[in-house]
């Protein structure tokens, strides 16, 4: 019942209105995402790159109903591109190929995301393809594998995420495939045939992926705000052996800035996802819609970050 009142509420525009006009709402919503504009998104970013933490930004928005729409997606990601250039940023740029028209035809998505991808390699910069739900990684990870890993290396990577019954095979070709791959725990709603319904078992799932990844993969993105995996992966390198250089850990803009803080101070890579976007609200309400667990995730995340500080 939770989860369909939220996405019934990512649907209504008056809500939307409403809820952009409230002045609690925007100020919580400003808690997880930077503001509605690129100008906005560039401030955030600084203001990590301060704390010696790098970014990929994402303009939200999912799946586009048109050519023209995914042509001014990948436009739009071309431009975030050139902008953490030109402000000297140390970010990237993730994209989900939704919106670059995969809905439309994978042709479509190809062209705008190679578009998007050549200018990042002009520019030595990088361009994340996210991993959607669970009818999408198939489609995603074809086009990653025969249409752009192949074509543009390390320019490009991928999302795996720990629920799904398939993402050891996955992980596993991917490494043969020298791909640079985000691990996460997933955070959509599957049925038990294709996703483990246990969150014991995602989590061990995720901690057993990650240990191939850092022992075998390229540049491993580990994206975790889970304090007793960060752990399982600290003691793993250490006792491995394997340099703090050949991973990262990714976290979400505005959850546990004490945990990004303190892996710094302890000398780990750490990299901010920042959304941002005039798409901030439907944002939100899919993100809790798609698991209502989530709701207990954030507050509980928050209040841990609020304990930490005192």
């Amino acid at each position: 019942m939770l989860r369909s009142a939220f996405l019934w509420l990512s649907e209504r525009r008056g809500v939307f209105n409403f809820v952009k006009r409230n002045g609690l709402a925007r100020r919580f919503a400003s808690r997880f995402v930077a503001g509605e504009t690129l100008d906005t998104a560039i401030a955030a970013a600084r203001d990590l790159n301060q704390r010696d933490i790098t970014v990929t930004l994402d303009l939200l928005g999912e799946s586009v109903t048109s050519r023209e729409e995914a042509r001014e997606a990948s436009n739009q990601a071309v431009e975030i591109l050139n902008r953490i250039h030109a402000s000297g940023v140390r970010g990237n740029v993730s994209v989900k190929l939704t919106q670059m028209g995969l809905d439309i035809d994978r042709t479509v998505a190809l062209e705008n995301m190679t578009r998007i991808l050549d200018r990042a390699r002009e520019l030595q910069s990088f361009a994340r393809i996210d991993m959607e739900a669970s009818a999408y990684v198939e489609p995603t990870l074809d086009l990653f594998r025969n249409g752009l890993h192949e074509r543009f290396g390390d320019t490009t990577g991928v999302v795996i995420q720990s629920m799904l019954r398939r993402s050891a095979d996955d992980v596993a070709d991917l490494i043969a495939r020298h791909a640079r791959v985000r691990l996460v725990k997933g955070a959509y709603s599957e049925p038990a045939s294709i996703a483990f319904p246990d969150k014991r078992d995602v989590d061990r799932s995720f901690a057993t992926l990650a240990e191939r990844l850092l022992a075998e993969g390229n540049y491993p993105a580990i994206a975790t705000h889970d304090e007793r995996l960060i752990r399982h992966v600290t003691e793993f390198v250490a006792h491995e052996g394997i340099a703090n250089s050949r991973f990262e850990f990714q976290m979400l803009y505005g959850v546990r800035r004490d945990l990004q803080d303190r892996l710094r101070r302890e000398g780990y890579n750490v990299r901010v996802y920042v959304p941002f976007g005039t798409q901030w609200y439907p944002y939100l309400m899919r993100r809790l819609g798609e698991r209502p667990a989530n709701v207990a995730f954030i507050v509980g995340n928050l209040l841990k970050e609020t304990v930490s500080r005192r």
